[in-house]
């Protein structure tokens, strides 16, 4: 009897191990998927321009993958930088390469066709850029002209890097544009009254480049998810050129820490997805 008492007790405990091994495995649950919204490639076989006395080191798209991949990051934007001028040919090598998972944010020149517009969104580039903060001198009349002229042929939105401040005059008409899109939070602490009355407008913010901005990030994420929860997108903004501290994955355990999972779910994935219409 004793034995047999024995043997069930082990048969109850083996079954007992096999069921907490397998909820165990089902307990690791799959990484969360990240959307990068803000990363360059810099790749020395397209043009690359010196600009403002600077000129990037070469940071390749297996450089980018090797620093990303662990994270999480399976889709994203691959934005043109300063050093970037207007060239498009890295852009049509690259987007090919990386697959529908990603797409490309551009620059261009304000005598840009049509053509070319609707060329480009062919190969998924979803946005415009334009880079005030290095340098760029558009009116913003000629901003918002060429912002929905390329909406209207390319369904492009407008990505705009500034420090928020001096957006303050325009905040009406830049408004009124389909969509817009705020790089690097603003920047200062003086842009987030700003960026505020952006969001009430339906504009997004990317949550990228903590090491070049003068604001303090968990107050500026808090204050603005409580504005809009759909607003923020998250990016790596590597490599981090001229930052004055690069990338590191601590900053998504930040996102996560500030918002909560369900809002930092958000910001790292579906708020992007919903404007930048990746194939995932």
């Amino acid at each position: 009897m004793t034995t047999n008492i024995n043997r069930r007790k082990l048969i109850v405990g083996a079954g007992a191990f096999a069921g907490l091994s397998l909820i165990g495995c089902a307990s690791q649950t799959k990484k969360a998927q990240i959307f990068d919204a803000h990363c360059h490639i810099i790749d020395k076989r397209y043009p690359i321009i010196e600009n403002q006395g600077y000129t990037p080191p070469s940071f390749t798209l297996a450089e980018y993958r090797a620093q990303t991949e662990p994270l999480g990051i399976t889709s994203g934007a691959i934005v043109s930088g300063s050093f970037h001028g207007n060239d498009q040919s890295y852009l049509r090598a690259l987007l090919p390469q990386m697959g529908p998972r990603w797409v490309g944010i551009t620059q261009v020149s304000p005598n840009v066709s049509d053509e070319e517009i609707a060329s480009l969104a062919s190969i998924q580039v979803r946005g415009l850029r334009f880079n005030i903060f290095r340098g760029r001198i558009d009116s913003v009349d000629d901003i918002v002209a060429l912002a929905n002229r390329a909406y209207t042929v390319g369904q492009w939105h407008a990505e705009i890097y500034a420090d928020a401040a001096a957006l303050k005059p325009h905040v009406a008409k830049l408004s009124k544009l389909p969509q817009i899109v705020i790089d690097h939070m603003g920047m200062t602490e003086q842009g987030l009254p700003v960026i505020l009355d952006l969001v009430d407008s339906g504009a997004k913010i990317k949550v990228t480049g903590f090491g070049r901005v003068n604001m303090n990030v968990p107050k500026a994420l808090e204050l603005i998810s409580a504005r809009n929860p759909n607003a923020l997108m998250f990016g790596t903004d590597l490599p981090s050129t001229r930052a004055k501290r690069p990338f590191e994955a601590a900053d998504i355990q930040l996102v996560r820490n500030v918002l909560g999972p369900t809002l930092s779910e958000r910001a790292l994935w579906s708020n992007a997805i919903g404007l930048y219409r990746p194939v995932v």
